[in-house]
């Protein structure tokens, strides 16, 4: 038997890179996976990969930074499968930039979709979850918000409070069954990071021991293990993927 099957798991941000990679990992472990992003289109192929390996996979598309959204996706799901197992909180975006000159718009973005997605999703499912005595909630965090970034004071801000929320959510629910943990990835070879000048990559990969970049596969295994059984009493707790990047 499967290690998901007959389990519900919502993906924020499922539509590429990690969160893609995280919904797949889930599929085939025989999750219905139900697939939240903003970008509609690249969900939906997303999804006929899924149903094209035998998996279920339902598409929402969503702002996750809105809460009345958030809270027509989870009841949407509930009512469809009369249960929600997990969530993965992996929406996020980047407006990099020195604080100096940042602008405030940009440090607004970053927090209303990092962290208040966050919020958002993880309030619009626990109801759920509650009643049913048990859930898995997994935050996709960042090295960033462990170590800091120059440069990135809004996007490690924003990492580091998912982490704190994971943390102080975790003592909330406990009683309840529910576990909640985040993942903390160093550099991870996406569309995103790929972007990168090649001379900033090779600065990264001399300050990484394993002197590789880590791959989307990585994180969304130790993903899978914190939605797994085998780590039922594993709660508040932050699983770095990074390479040894920051120990």
């Amino acid at each position: 038997m499967k290690r998901f099957e007959g389990r519900v798991s919502i993906v924020t941000g499922a539509s590429q890179g990690i969160g893609e990679a995280i919904a797949l990992d889930l599929a085939a472990e025989g999750a219905t996976v139900v697939l939240v992003d903003v970008q509609k289109d690249k969900l939906e192929a997303v999804a006929r990969g899924i149903v094209g390996a035998s998996g279920r996979a339902d598409v929402h598309q969503a702002d996750v930074s809105d809460a009345v959204r958030a809270q027509e996706v989870a009841d949407a799901v509930a009512a469809s499968h009369g249960r929600i197992d997990h969530l993965v909180n992996n929406a996020g975006i980047t407006r990099d930039g020195l604080l100096l000159r940042m602008k405030e718009e940009d440090w607004d973005a970053v927090l209303k979709v990092n962290l208040k997605g966050v919020f958002n999703f993880s309030r619009a499912v626990l109801r759920a979850m509650v009643a049913a005595r048990y859930g898995r909630i997994v935050n996709i965090a960042s090295v960033a918000g462990l170590m800091g970034n120059a440069g990135q004071v809004n996007y490690a801000a924003s990492k580091a409070g998912a982490i704190a929320f994971a943390k102080s959510l975790a003592r909330e629910v406990a009683a309840r069954g529910i576990t909640v943990n985040a993942v903390a990835p160093g550099y991870i070879s996406t569309a995103m990071t790929e972007k990168l000048p090649e001379d900033i990559q090779k600065t990264f990969l001399e300050y990484i021991p394993m002197k590789r970049f880590g791959l989307p596969k990585d994180v969304a295994s130790a993903v899978k293990f914190l939605l797994s059984d085998d780590a039922s009493y594993i709660t508040g707790q932050v699983i770095s993927v990074n390479g040894g990047l920051y120990m």
